[in-house]
């Protein structure tokens, strides 16, 4: 077994990609909306959508992951996992920085999970419909509309058939699942899709053992689904988004100076094990 091979399977996979997780999940948007969707629906059924939703996620991630040495050297693929920790943490660091000693920020973040919530409602359970401009119109206001609302609704209608197959297979999965968890799989899937968190973890699935990896957020990803469908709306008032952000931006960063120096040492190494003749 090379030294490549020994390092991929150590435990520093799981470990970086559990702390990776936590420090990027809770009080994100995807946890509050788990955290919403459980003060008025079953939490398990809750925690079973959105969970369910998250495994699919970072295995489909850890196994992007996986195929990257496949196609460029793993020297390259560390290189490059580093300047993606190395940009993400500066980011946070940033972002850290500017955020109030309040809760400004979680207060935002809950707004927002809460209006995609409700434009999923308006959606699809016949509560009214989403303007052009993003905002949701109520059936009562829709009815008053008259016509005008019947113009919008004919612009639309392309639209509409487009989303068509996508509408059935959500409403036969609904049939058989319940309406709650496919609605808690498939918001948590669309907010975790181009996350900071999917991004990193197809780094570390380029990196290390991707079974390692993807075992690593599912695990994280639990404990945070779990405390957001207990607890979530009072964890959300308790903890400080910046000293999350500030955390997860140093913790990223350091992920980064490792990543560079292992790529520097994968490097030398190969050079070094260059037979001479």
């Amino acid at each position: 077994m090379s030294n490549s091979e020994q390092h991929e399977s150590t435990p520093e996979a799981l470990i970086q990609s559990f702390a990776m997780i936590i420090v990027s999940e809770v009080g994100d948007k995807t946890f509050l909306i788990a955290a919403i969707l459980a003060m008025s629906n079953p939490r398990i059924t809750v925690f079973a959508g959105a969970f369910g939703s998250l495994v699919v996620m970072s295995i489909l991630s850890a196994a992007m992951g996986h195929i990257l040495p496949t196609l460029i050297p793993r020297k390259w693929t560390q290189l490059a996992a580093a300047v993606l920790f190395l940009v993400f943490g500066s980011k946070m660091l940033m972002e850290g920085r500017a955020m109030g000693p309040g809760n400004e920020k979680m207060e935002e973040e809950m707004k927002e999970a809460a209006e995609e919530i409700e434009e999923d409602d308006a959606k699809h359970d016949g509560t009214g419909r989403v303007g052009e401009d993003g905002n949701v119109i109520p059936l009562e206001e829709m009815e008053e509309g008259g016509r005008s609302v019947d113009h919008g609704v004919a612009r639309s209608s392309k639209k509409k058939a487009e989303g068509s197959i996508v509408e059935g297979a959500r409403n036969f999965c609904s049939f058989f699942l319940g309406p709650v968890f496919v609605k808690a799989f498939v918001l948590t899937f669309l907010g975790e899709w181009g996350d900071r968190s999917q991004i990193a973890t197809i780094a570390l699935g380029a990196a290390h053992n991707a079974y390692l990896v993807a075992a690593g957020t599912i695990i994280g990803h639990a404990c945070c689904t779990g405390a957001a469908v207990i607890g979530g709306k009072y964890i959300s008032t308790k903890i400080s988004v910046r000293n999350i952000t500030l955390g997860g931006a140093v913790l990223f960063l350091l992920f980064g100076i490792v990543y560079f120096y292992e790529a520097f040492a994968e490097s030398t190494a190969d050079e070094i094990s260059i037979p001479m003749n």
